[in-house]
C-alpha cells in the first residue's frame, strides 16, 4: 500500500514510561538493553521539539498499588516487581524530560496506554490523527500501545533511537513488527524533529 506522510493532521507525542527508574543504576525489576538510559535521554530532544512546534505532549506512567492487586498476569512472565507506588524509580522523569505546564499525564496499570485509561478520551479531545511514540520498553509497553493505536486507526510513528527494549534483539524485532503494521512508522529522532519543523512551517 502507499506510504503515508510522516505526520498527518493533528499530532500528539506519547512519552511512554520514561520514569526515574531509567536513570537509577540500582533500580531492578525489568532488564534493559545496553544504551537504554541514553535512548531515554535522547527523547528529551523530541519533547523539546514538540513543545517548540505546538505539539501536545502526553507523559504516560506505569504505576501499581503496593498491595499488588492491579498487576494481574503481569508478573507471570520475566518481569519482577516494578513501578510500585512510593518507590524511588516510579515517578515520571519530568525534570529530565523537560515537562512543561500544559503537558498531560496519564497513569496506567497495564502495558498498553489505551487499556483502562483516559487515553482515548484525551486523544479525541485533542483531535489527534498521528501519534509519535518514545520511551520504553520497545518490546512491551511501546509495542502494545503502538498496536492499540494502530487498531484505533491512528497514524503511528515510533522513534527508534528514543525507545529501548529488554534486549537488542527484542528491541529490533518489535521495531520490525511496528513497521509491518504501518510502512514508514520507524523513524530516527532527527527525522521526526525535522518533520515537526516542516509541519510548523507549512502551517505558517
Amino acid at each position: 500500500m502507499a506510504r503515508q506522510p510522516t505526520l498527518v493532521g493533528n499530532t500528539v507525542l506519547l512519552v511512554i514510561d520514561i520514569q526515574k527508574s531509567a536513570f537509577l543504576k540500582s533500580e531492578g525489576g525489568i532488564p534493559h538493553m545496553p544504551g537504554y538510559a541514553e535512548n531515554m535521554m535522547r527523547a528529551r530532544g523530541v519533547v523539546d521539539a514538540a513543545h517548540a512546534n505546538g505539539i501536545p505532549v502526553v507523559f504516560v506512567q506505569e504505576i501499581h498499588r503496593r498491595d499488588r492487586i492491579d498487576y494481574g498476569r503481569e508478573l507471570d512472565g520475566s518481569e519482577d516487581i516494578h513501578c510500585m507506588e512510593g518507590d524511588p524509580g516510579t515517578p515520571v522523569a519530568f525534570e529530565e524530560m523537560g515537562y512543561k505546564p500544559g503537558d498531560y499525564h496519564v497513569p496506567k496499570r497495564r502495558y498498553s496506554c489505551f487499556f483502562g485509561t483516559e487515553m482515548e478520551i484525551l486523544l479525541r479531545g485533542l483531535k489527534a490523527e498521528t501519534l509519535i511514540f518514545v520511551g520504553g520498553m520497545t518490546d512491551v509497553c511501546v509495542h502494545y500501545s503502538f498496536a492499540d493505536g494502530h487498531q484505533s486507526d491512528y497514524y503511528c510513528r515510533v522513534v527508534a533511537d528514543c525507545v529501548g527494549g529488554t534486549s537488542p534483539q527484542a528491541h529490533q524485532a518489535s521495531l520490525n513488527a511496528m513497521e509491518y503494521l504501518q510502512e514508514g512508522a520507524v523513524l530516527s529522532a532527527d527525522e521526526i524533529i525535522g518533520a515537526m519543523g516542516n509541519r510548523q512551517m507549512a502551517a505558517e
